[in-house]
C-alpha cells in the first residue's frame, strides 16, 4: 500500500486497528519521504536510528492489546528540538547546546511513549524558540514544502514542514507568541496552542516561561484533538500546569466574535488575499448557523509591544543559565569574564543575543518601571478584556498571519518580522487557547484562520474548527 505517510493520524489509527497496515509500514513510508525531501527542506535535524525498532515494538504491543490499544500506538510523530527525550540530543537549534543529551523525558514525551507513539526524529526551529521563520536556527533555515524559496514559519517550522511534506503524520511544537500557529498557517496544516498550563512544560527548554506552551501540529482538527487529549493534564513537575477540570464547562452559544479594532490594522494584511479568506470564513460560519458579533478589545493596540518587552525580559533571565560553566558549550578565555563572553558570544546566534541584551535593558534599575511594569499592566488589562468578551461569544475569529510565507531573507529587519506576530501574540499574553486552521491559498501559498477561545475551552476551537474544516 503506497502513500501511507499521507494518511491522517485518525485514518492510520483505524487502519492499524483493523490490521490493514502495520506500524513498520507507516514508519517506512515516512522514512522514505524524509530521505527524499529532508535534504532540501531541512525540517529534521536528526532522524532517529531506532525508528523501525520502535515500530516493531508497537506492532507487537498492538497484537497483545487488541482493541484496548491507544489510538496513537504505532503512529510516527516528529518532535521539536526543544523537548527532552531521554538519551537523545536536545539542542534547541543552538550551538551552545549542540552536544547536550537529555537525561530524562519531558512529561509530554513520557505521555506519548506511554501511548506507544513512534518518534521519527527532532525537528528544526528558531534558536531557543526565538523568531518567527526558523531562519534563526544555528543549523540552517527550514524551507516551506510548498515553495522552497520561502520560510516554513517559526519557531516550530521544522515540525510544521515535516507534517505538511508528509514526513510525519503529526508533530509536537511549542508556542511562545504564535510558534505553532504561525508555521501551521504558512505550511497549510492545523496548529493548536492550548490553554496556558493545560500541557506540562516539564522537559521543555524554556524560552519565555509565562508564554510557552507545547501544542500539536497535525493534518486535521480531529488529529489535533487526539494529540492534545493525550498530552494534557496536571503534572507535579510543573507548578503552572492545570487539571482538565480547572475551568468550568461552557455551554456553546454559536456566536463568533469579530474584533472591531481589527479594522484599524487592515493595512497589515492584503485585503484581496488574507482579508478575502477572512471574510469568506465569516460568511461560511454565518451560513452554518453561527451568529457573528462585533466585539471591542481596545488593549489589542499595545499588545504587541507588551508581548515583546515581556518576551525579552524572560529570555534574558531564562538564558542566563547558559554561562559556559555548568553545561553546554564552554570556551576558555584568559579569565572568568572571558569564559562567559566567549562561550555566550559564540554559542548564541544574533537574534538570541539581541533579545538577551534588550531584556537586560528593560529589567535594569532605571527602566524596569518605564517598560516591564507597564507591559505587565497592559497584559493584565488585555486578559480582563478577553474574559469579558468570552461571556458572550464562543470564539474570536482573526487571520492567523498578516501574509503568506515570505521569501527566505526577505525580513532582514527584525522589527518587520516582529510585526508579523500581531494576530497571534494576544493568546499568549492572556493564556487563552487558539488554533490555526488552513483555509486555502493566496498566490499559491497556504494561509490560515485563527480561532481563540475562553480558558480551558479547547472544545469550542474543535467544534468551530470542524465547521470551517
Amino acid at each position: 500500500m503506497s502513500n501511507l505517510n499521507e494518511l491522517s493520524i485518525t485514518e492510520a489509527s483505524t487502519k492499524l486497528a483493523g490490521g490493514e497496515i502495520t506500524a513498520v509500514q507507516l514508519a517506512e513510508a515516512c522514512l522514505t519521504e524524509i530521505k527524499k525531501r529532508n535534504k532540501t527542506l531541512n525540517a529534521y535535524l536528526e532522524v532517529f536510528d531506532d525508528v523501525l525498532e520502535q515500530a516493531k515494538k508497537a506492532d507487537a504491543l498492538r497484537q497483545a492489546q487488541g482493541k484496548s490499544a491507544h489510538p496513537l500506538l504505532g503512529i510516527p510523530l516528529a518532535i521539536k528540538d526543544n523537548m527532552l527525550i531521554e538519551g537523545r540530543t536536545a539542542s534547541a537549534a543552538s550551538k551552545i547546546l549542540e552536544n547536550y543529551v537529555a537525561t530524562y523525558d519531558a512529561t509530554a514525551i513520557k505521555k506519548l511513549k506511554e501511548a506507544g507513539a513512534v518518534f521519527l526524529g527532532r525537528t528544526n526551529m528558531d534558536e531557543f524558540a526565538l523568531g518567527g521563520s526558523t531562519e534563526n536556527s544555528a543549523f540552517g533555515v527550514t524551507k516551506n514544502p510548498h515553495d522552497d524559496s520561502r520560510v516554513a514559519g517559526g519557531t516550530s517550522g521544522g515540525s510544521a514542514a515535516a507534517v505538511a511534506a508528509h514526513m510525519a503524520l503529526g508533530a509536537l511544537g511549542s508556542d511562545t507568541g504564535g510558534s505553532v500557529r504561525n508555521p501551521a498557517s504558512f505550511c497549510g496544516v492545523v496548529g493548536l496552542k492550548p490553554t496556558y498550563g493545560a500541557v506540562s512544560r516539564s522537559g521543555l527548554i524554556a524560552a519565555v516561561s509565562s508564554f510557552d506552551q507545547i501544542g500539536p501540529i497535525t493534518k486535521t482538527i480531529g488529529d489535533a484533538e487526539l494529540l492534545f487529549n493525550t498530552i494534557r493534564g496536571k503534572d507535579a513537575l510543573d507548578s503552572t500546569s492545570i487539571d482538565t477540570n480547572q475551568y468550568p464547562a461552557r455551554i456553546q452559544k454559536k456566536v463568533i466574535g469579530i474584533v472591531r479594532e481589527l479594522n484599524a490594522t487592515r493595512e497589515m494584511f492584503d485585503v484581496e488575499g488574507i482579508g478575502q479568506k477572512y471574510k469568506k470564513a465569516i460568511f461560511s460560519l454565518r451560513e452554518k448557523g453561527y451568529e457573528i458579533k462585533t466585539i471591542d478589545l481596545p488593549s489589542l493596540a499595545p499588545a504587541l509591544a507588551a508581548y515583546y518587552i515581556i518576551n525579552f525580559a524572560e529570555v534574558s533571565s531564562n538564558l542566563s543559565r547558559f554561562d559556559g560553566v555548568r553545561y553546554g558549550l564552554s570556551i576558555k578565555g584568559e579569565n572568568l569574564f572571558d569564559d562567559y563572553a566567549k562561550s555566550r558570544g559564540e554559542g548564541f546566534g544574533p537574534e538570541t543575543r539581541r533579545r538577551i541584551m534588550l531584556g537586560t535593558y528593560v529589567l535594569s534599575a532605571g527602566y524596569y518601571d518605564a517598560y516591564y511594569s507597564k507591559a505587565t499592566a497592559a497584559r493584565a488589562q488585555l486578559r480582563k478584556e478577553f474574559e469579558e468578551v468570552f461571556e458572550s461569544v464562543d470564539v474570536i475569529l482573526t487571520p492567523t498571519m498578516p501574509t503568506p510565507a515570505w521569501l527566505i531573507g526577505e525580513k532582514s529587519d527584525p522589527l518587520s518580522a516582529y510585526l508579523a506576530d500581531a494576530f497571534t501574540v494576544p493568546a499568549n499574553l492572556t493564556g487563552n487557547p487558539a488554533i490555526s486552521i488552513p483555509v486555502g491559498t493566496v498566490d499559491g501559498l497556504p494561509v490560515g484562520i485563527q480561532l481563540t477561545a475562553a480558558h480551558g475551552d479547547e472544545q469550542a476551537l474543535f467544534s468551530v474548527g470542524h465547521a470551517l474544516e
